[in-house]
């Protein structure tokens, strides 16, 4: 263990082995650091916070202060972060709510860079990436593998599925489908993200399978309703579409981005 004779450590802080904290980091007395934890120089950890082991915290970090809720009144809450993840510079990850369940979670693996923001009480999977200034609002739930672009910025309650992708600078106001790939100002449904599938290892023919589930349910025929049964009933036995089927079915506060039609009656089917 290696602790900087400037860094401040509370009472009651529970400290794995091999965790190192740098120059004028700063640890609470609820704080909770597992084995081979680093803190680099500058780093705040505070409230009922548990870090998994091996993750790294680079400077200016502020993680596990007070959520930014005005009905927050200082009830013990919690954040859970996994193991192995890389949180970079200026990055800020508040705890939960009461109202809101009373934690945020984050799982293993992510890759959190400068200036990116998880707000209370959201559920985050594992290997995703946060790229600069990437922003979520309380209550989200984003998927494994999803890839949250720089400047991007999700609306509370938002869903983003796992294996999407939004794009750089997008505001999202509505659910992001799993494998989906979205962009732009209010964002649209692009396509499947095929880039992100292809560097996790999915096939050609599971691509081209999930490409056909894709056009069906967002074919200008019937309601969508009517569509996710028909894929339902005809790719039951795929896992990757059924990941789709059941995120659209699953109860949630907001509507799902949808691909924008050409004005010809005709949607971005193809991609």
């Amino acid at each position: 263990m290696a602790i900087h004779p400037t860094a401040v450590v509370a009472d009651g802080a529970q400290l794995g082995s091999d965790v190192e904290i740098g120059p004028y980091s700063v640890v609470g007395k609820n704080a909770v650091l597992g084995d081979g934890a680093v803190l680099h120089s500058h780093v705040v950890v505070d409230g009922w916070t548990t870090i998994g082991g091996g993750t790294h915290i680079f400077p200016f970090a502020s993680i596990g202060n007070p959520p930014q809720d005005k009905k927050f009144l200082g009830e013990k809450t919690e954040l859970i972060i996994g193991k192995n993840n890389v949180i970079r510079e200026g990055v800020t990850i508040n705890p939960g709510t009461q109202n809101g369940g009373g934690f945020t979670r984050i799982g293993d693996g992510g890759l959190f860079m400068a200036g990116s923001h998880v707000a209370h009480d959201c559920q985050v999977g594992d290997n995703v990436i946060f790229a600069n200034n990437a922003t979520i609002g309380g209550h989200c739930n984003v998927g494994d593998f999803a890839f949250m672009s720089g400047l991007t910025a999700a609306h509370q309650f938002v869903r983003i599925g796992k294996h999407a992708i939004v794009g750089g600078m997008s505001g999202v106001e509505k659910d992001v489908i799993p494998y989906g790939s979205v962009l732009g100002n209010r964002a649209v449904l692009k396509g499947l993200n095929i880039v992100g599938l292809k560097r996790r290892g999915f096939s050609r023919d599971q691509i081209h399978t999930l490409r056909r589930a894709y056009r069906l349910l967002f074919a200008e025929e019937g309601t969508l309703q009517e569509r996710v049964a028909d894929v339902a009933d005809e790719f039951g036995d795929n896992e990757s579409v059924m990941d789709i089927v059941e995120f659209i079915r699953a109860d949630t506060k907001r509507k799902l981005v949808t691909p924008r039609s050409d004005g010809n009656g005709h949607s971005n089917v193809d991609e």
